[in-house]
């Protein structure tokens, strides 16, 4: 166990009589103490609503939430306050996106253009949006390991690409794609980029500015934070021009019995009583990844991964899917003859957690050829030893299917 791990509690315990080992980060990470206690401080110290009150309690919840925002601000480079809305997470932020900005601005002739690598989230919204305008999905080629061929992309970037929606790490492959000049290619051309960074953030620096994006979503429960809270990053002037998803209280200005104006940025989307409790863990969560240094936690991931690929493929009858350069953070594979869900399942009885399934990624399943596959992903908390309790345990799961089967 690496010195990290002892901040989280939940590493601590046994799994069917083994130490458990996490390997399902990629899925939800797990919380250190840090933000646990954080979160219950909160509810113990200043539970209260925030904006409305003037009593003590309101006003330390609101400089909390509020501080919670300038942190995240400062987390991913953002230029105000105002660019930075809190969500309930990666999906909320992607649909809210899809919503207020896409469905008023596209029509018959554009185009958004999407991966056939994106997780359901990024997708699907965009799905609807396409409908709902008449706007054409246009999907760029994966090459052979999953990476974008930049020359192609560059062909099939237009000035009919309204919108580009991409993740900057699959979910699945570990790939790393170029924000940066992908950004520079749809701005070329008038479009906006809307980028998943449900894999990225929690994993890399991600800077907003020097990326130069237009729309950023990420989640904290994917990066030591609490679940129910994420972030959506808008460049200020798209904001301002979209209008709200959600009515009610907070969001308001002046509310007569026909007619209703919107405060202004970040406020105008965070309709009815915010997640509070969930961005003060998120402050707390930003507060230990800056302590490691997300440069360092970036090296790490990297490195778990290339020694978990090196390993795997030491297993005769594994397929391993992904590129081997410029990836991050996970390696997903299959073993011959087994399925997916059977191998975690060995796994887990082993104290062994991975994720079996389509990885809500059900087009990047068909386009590698299979339904499922299996996937071990890593973080601050994993280290060697990990890898070789997984390796070791896809060994007996591979004895113990050749025995049955054979």
């Amino acid at each position: 166990m690496n010195k990290y791990a002892r901040d989280f509690p939940i590493l601590q315990q046994k799994v069917n009589g083994h130490p458990l080992v996490y390997l399902d980060s990629s899925a939800s990470s797990q919380k250190p103490f840090q933000v646990i206690e954080a979160v219950e401080r909160y509810y113990k110290e200043i539970n209260s609503n925030v904006h409305r009150g003037v009593h003590t309690l309101g006003t330390r919840a609101t400089e909390a939430y509020e501080g919670a925002r300038e942190k995240v601000r400062r987390f991913i480079g953002a230029r105000s306050e105002k660019e930075v809305i809190f969500t309930r997470g990666t999906t909320s932020s992607l649909n809210l996106v899809a919503h207020s900005y896409a469905r008023a601005r596209l029509g018959p002739g554009d185009e958004i253009v999407l991966t056939p690598a994106e997780h359901h989230s990024n997708l699907i919204p965009w799905q609807q949006a396409a409908k709902a305008t008449g706007a054409a999905l246009k999907y760029l080629p994966l090459e052979p390991d999953g990476t974008l061929d930049l020359n192609k992309v560059q062909e099939m970037i237009t000035g009919r690409t309204k919108l580009l929606a991409i993740a900057q790490v699959s979910n699945v492959l570990g790939t790393i794609h170029p924000i940066r000049e992908l950004a520079d290619m749809v701005h070329r051309q008038g479009g906006v980029i809307v980028v998943d960074g449900a894999q990225s953030v929690p994993h890399m620096k991600v800077d907003v500015q020097e990326l130069d994006v237009d729309f950023l979503a990420f989640s904290g429960h994917k990066m030591m934070g609490p679940t129910g809270i994420g972030v959506l990053y808008g460049r200020e002037s798209l904001l301002e021009e979209m209008e709200p998803l959600e009515y009610g209280g907070e969001m308001i200005d002046h509310v007569d019995l026909y007619e209703s104006t919107w405060k202004e940025l970040p406020w105008k989307f965070e309709g009815g009583t915010p997640i509070i409790a969930g961005a003060v863990g998120l402050a707390a969560a930003i507060d230990y990844l800056e302590s490691v240094g997300m440069d360092t936690i970036h090296r790490h991931d990297q490195e778990l991964a290339a020694y978990a690929q090196r390993r795997l493929e030491e297993i005769e009858g594994i397929t391993i899917y992904g590129p081997r350069e410029n990836r991050t953070s996970l390696v997903t594979f299959n073993l011959e003859g087994v399925h997916p869900h059977d191998v975690a399942t060995v796994l887990d009885a082993e104290g062994i957690a991975v994720r079996a399934g389509h990885h809500c990624a059900q087009p990047l399943m068909r386009w590698l050829g299979v339904t499922a596959t299996v996937r071990a992903s890593f973080y601050l908390y994993n280290d060697e030893s990990d890898i070789d309790r997984l390796v070791e345990g896809i060994r007996k799961t591979k004895e113990y299917f050749g025995n049955v089967l054979g």
